[in-house]
């Protein structure tokens, strides 16, 4: 049986512990969207996520403020829906 993120405490510690960055902007977006939608999070959500924290700040950052759309493997539908949603906090 396969653990959620719901499910998981730690899952749960982890993404928030990644969501710091160490550009301020990307971490006060990031932390409330957290704080507003982590408890109803999928796991697709989830995995969108964790892809986004692969990236660097900088990268991040034009992403979210709408510079640049997601390339590479970060160029999946779910991700989309998800900078969709972030690019509203």
């Amino acid at each position: 049986m396969t653990i959620t993120h719901q499910d998981d405490p730690a899952k749960r510690a982890r993404l928030r512990w990644r969501a710091r960055r160490g550009l301020l902007e990307n971490d006060l977006i990031l932390t409330r969207f957290l704080d507003a939608n982590e408890s109803t999070m999928t796991d697709d959500d989830v995995d969108a996520f964790t892809r986004l924290m692969n990236l660097s700040d900088g990268d991040l950052m034009n992403l979210l403020m709408g510079r640049n759309e997601a390339e590479g493997e970060v160029n999946l539908p779910q991700v989309h829906a998800l900078v969709a949603r972030l690019r509203v906090i």
